[in-house]
């Protein structure tokens, strides 16, 4: 008997079974209930948001500015991508996790985007797949989506177009160019994506596609009308003060919180304060004892 016929579902690390699916993300838009997505590389985090109630983990590019210190997504390896998305599966309950392709690991054409998805489901944990573009990756989305493998859309600014947009520059301010993306959005959105992240772009173009496309959308750095947010945890929690972009908000400050407990450490080390007796162990037959 399966757990399909009895009812009952598996229980083992690493089950998705609870994990949010594509429908409730997108029943979400048509009940007028907003999500809330963030961006985590690890199990640690992962594990954090998820608990704090997060609705989407995206393991993001990103990681290659936050985690790998490169001036830009563009470095980062499609087997990179999937070590962390399975280092945040095993910290996940109840998000649902997307991950996304990385750079040339799916322009080339649709089947090589079908064999890079399938990996990051396969071997990552991922539920769904996220990738750049518009109208021009509207087939590609279609091929992912006709196999079985979920997409969220990504257009407006597209950091893995950086070059190409002369830097990290908002999308959509003159009306040809408002009108590119508006199209962009439909057609991933036509071509089955279940929801669509738009970022960098003005705030009245973004009500406007949330308006027109029946998916959800996730702005960053597109103003309130979207169908939800999406910030890396790093930002929201202020881990780099430095990084002072307009479309982020800091809830913490934790730079500062982690430099003071770390000196705090540093001096009581060279204090000799730490360890104290506390800290320590004494002899004890049972040589077997838990050090943890």
């Amino acid at each position: 008997m399966t757990w399909a016929t009895s009812g009952s579902p598996p229980f083992f690390p690493g089950a998705s079974v609870a994990r949010a699916t594509t429908v409730d993300i997108r029943r979400k838009k048509a009940e007028g209930v907003r999500i809330a997505m963030i961006t985590a590389y690890d199990f640690t985090f992962a594990r954090l948001l998820d608990g704090a109630g997060a609705d989407m983990i995206l393991v993001g590019d990103s990681l290659g500015m936050v985690v790998q210190g490169q001036p830009d997504t563009l470095p980062v390896t499609l087997d990179e991508m999937i070590y962390h998305t399975r280092c945040v599966s095993r910290g996940l309950v109840s998000a649902h996790l997307t991950t996304d392709l990385p750079f040339l690991s799916y322009q080339v054409s649709p089947e090589q985007a079908l064999l890079a998805a399938g990996r990051a489901l396969k071997e990552g944990g991922a539920q769904s797949v996220k990738l750049e573009g518009g109208a021009a990756m509207a087939p590609t989305i279609a091929r992912l989506v006709e196999v079985g493998i979920p997409v969220v859309g990504h257009v407006g600014l597209t950091p893995q177009s950086v070059h190409a947009m002369g830097g990290f520059r908002v999308q959509g301010r003159t009306e040809s160019d408002a009108a590119r993306v508006l199209a962009d959005a439909v057609a991933v959105a036509e071509a089955g994506a279940f929801c669509v992240v738009l970022e960098g772009i003005p705030s009245d173009l973004a009500a406007e596609i949330t308006a027109a496309i029946q998916v959800p959308t996730i702005g960053i750095g597109a103003g309130a009308a979207c169908d939800g947010q999406v910030l890396v945890c790093y930002d929201l929690l202020g881990l780099d003060l430095r990084f002072q972009p307009r479309f982020v908000k800091r809830y913490a400050e934790l730079e500062t919180t982690v430099t003071d407990a770390v000196r705090a450490y540093i001096d009581e080390v060279k204090a000799g304060v730490f360890p104290g007796p506390e800290h320590g162990f004494t002899r004890s037959a049972n040589a077997l004892k838990r050090v943890y």
